[in-house]
């Protein structure tokens, strides 16, 4: 595929008003969604509850792309239509999730390093068959005592960079995820500065590694103090970190960067998002990628009753992804939600 081509997906992917829902649990992680809320963690349970998501009428009004798990690439609804099929029939492009996890960096307690990349040339082309033309891989950087060293960021960076330039070489878009962990008892600050140098880490990686800018997407997480810290930073306080550190750090040439939401609850991811479309013009376009924060309430509804709440579920779906589809664009009204 051509670097036109990839960089035109990457622009549908961050269209104005448009993001990306992340429906890419594995296995262990969604079934302590479904123990959460009393659901048998079946692959006919998971199946169901991701027809559930993908089917919401209208969802591509503003839901430019969903991240899918391996599980869920190969599934069909239940009247035998694939996925990848519902989704491109309703102007969603299919992503698929390839990391392996993250696993004990060696020789640096605290850290951890995000596997996955043997094998991988395989599995993209194989992914990219069945109908995907995103990838996502997520680096977890975690902030505590004397952590995150220099080793831990470049060594995440470097793997995030040469997953990146697989993904362009079988033609799909790569979505580099360097998420710095909301868990600890660090001010704003130190957020910030951990996720300056973890950045300024990344695209120097992507850089050594020939990776085409234009048709790349950056995940990324927001400038917030850590849960623990006891520190309470408002909406516009984040935004702001959130976006010169960003505008410090991101080059321009990039066509758009999505936000996770990292554990912040439904209503302040939606709210940082908006507050930062607020803020006068960027290099790129400002959207979301959310996982919870869009699955959450739905989840919940479903779990009531399987098939009797299917309606309400994806109305509380389309309510989210209206929300934030705003947010996206600096016009969600709190009060109007």
């Amino acid at each position: 595929m051509s670097i036109e081509q990839l960089a035109e997906t990457a622009q549908a992917m961050v269209a104005p008003g448009k993001g990306i829902i992340a429906i890419d649990e594995s296995t262990s992680t969604i079934q302590k969604r479904f123990d959460s809320v009393g659901i048998e963690c079946t692959e006919e349970n998971r199946r169901a509850y991701r027809e559930m998501l993908l089917g919401t009428p209208n969802l591509g009004d503003h839901i430019s792309g969903a991240i899918l798990f391996d599980e869920t690439i190969r599934q069909s609804t239940k009247n035998g239509v694939p996925f990848t099929k519902l989704m491109m029939d309703n102007g969603i492009i299919p992503g698929i999730k390839v990391d392996k996890g993250t696993h004990a960096l060696a020789g640096f307690p605290g850290e951890v390093v995000t596997e996955g990349l043997d094998g991988l040339r395989a599995r993209l082309e194989e992914y990219y068959r069945l109908g995907a033309r995103f990838a996502k891989w997520r680096a977890v950087i975690n902030i505590g005592d004397d952590i995150p060293t220099g080793t831990g960021i470049d060594a995440n960076a470097h793997a995030l960079a040469r997953y990146a330039a697989l993904c362009q070489e079988q033609g799909l878009v790569p979505m580099v995820e360097p998420e710095v962990i909301m868990d600890g008892s660090h001010d704003i600050d130190t957020c910030y500065e951990v996720t300056e140098v973890t950045l300024r880490s990344l695209f120097a990686s992507l850089y050594e590694h020939n990776v085409m800018l234009e048709g790349t997407i950056l995940k990324a997480s927001m400038v917030i103090p850590g849960t623990t810290s006891g520190e309470k930073a408002s909406i516009e306080e984040v935004a702001a970190a959130t976006l010169q550190c960003l505008k410090s750090t991101v080059p321009a040439t990039l066509p758009g960067i999505v936000f996770l939401s990292g554990g912040q609850s439904d209503e302040d991811a939606t709210a940082h998002l908006d507050a930062m479309n607020r803020m006068g013009p960027k290099p790129w376009p400002l959207s979301f990628s959310y996982g919870r924060a869009m699955q959450s309430a739905a989840l919940k509804l479903w779990a009531q009753d399987l098939t009797g709440n299917i309606d309400a579920a994806r109305k509380t779906v389309f309510e989210r992804a209206r929300d934030n589809g705003l947010a996206a664009l600096g016009q969600w009204n709190k009060s109007a939600a």
